[in-house]
């Protein structure tokens, strides 16, 4: 069997576990992250998670097959394990940079919930008093 395609084989088995080992504990540990954005609706709090995580699916393991062809040949181990790191490498940067992408959004829509809700007086107004002067 060709190196190259011993390469692409072991490439997309990594890829594709990394891929599902931080889609799930993204979901897993975000999912109380997303219930405090959504104010503790569980339903919807689920629902995001779960949208995420199918939207984190499709981005990331659209990139690692787009980007399994190499422009190089591979015929020795040394040259195997060059692509493989690089590759790889690159996969484990767009993971992060897709976490912390999802975080700050996240955290954007959190502290928009938090401003709101500060800005709701505890009791609805019991009456009106005229100014006085007036």
């Amino acid at each position: 069997m060709d190196l190259t395609v011993v390469a692409y084989v072991i490439y997309l088995l990594i890829s594709i576990a990394l891929t599902v080992w931080v889609a799930r504990t993204l979901s897993r540990n975000g999912r109380v992250f997303i219930g405090d954005v959504l104010q503790g609706n569980e339903k919807l709090a689920d629902a995001v998670n779960q949208l995420l995580v199918v939207g984190f699916y499709l981005v990331n393991i659209g990139f690692v097959t787009l980007y399994l062809r190499s422009g190089e040949d591979i015929l020795q181990a040394r040259d195997l394990f060059e692509a493989l790191s690089v590759k790889l490498g690159v996969v484990l940067l767009v993971l992060g940079f897709m976490h912390l992408g999802n975080v700050w959004v996240l955290n954007k829509m959190r502290r928009r919930g938090i401003m709101e809700r500060q800005q709701t007086p505890p009791a609805a107004p019991q009456g009106w008093t005229a100014p006085v002067g007036a």
